[in-house]
């Protein structure tokens, strides 16, 4: 079984980006251990395996839920993870 672990943060309000990539990967990979737990602040770190995925903390952005979904299915056939892509960041402005 794949395990998926996601780090929010939970002063930013995350929680509900948090639960939105589950319930996507879950429509697709019933069977997997997803957890998401309040981590620091401006996180949205994801682990598959224990392997880091995806660090908003490093870029900045959200990732694309179905670039996590494709790493979780290679997971599931034995294969090595990557980086994940991340969602475009558009509603930032810069004052």
């Amino acid at each position: 079984m794949v395990k998926v672990e996601v780090e929010y943060c939970g002063v930013c309000n995350f929680s509900g980006q948090c639960h939105l990539l589950r319930e996507f990967l879950l429509a697709s990979s019933p069977d997997l251990d997803i957890s998401c737990h309040k981590g620091r602040r401006g996180s949205f770190e994801v682990a598959i395996d224990g392997q880091l995925v995806h660090s908003k903390l490093s870029c900045l952005a959200f990732p694309q839920h179905a670039s996590v979904l494709a790493q979780v299915q290679k997971a599931e056939r034995g294969e090595p993870v990557e980086k994940v892509l991340e969602q475009p960041i558009k509603d930032c402005v810069v004052m």
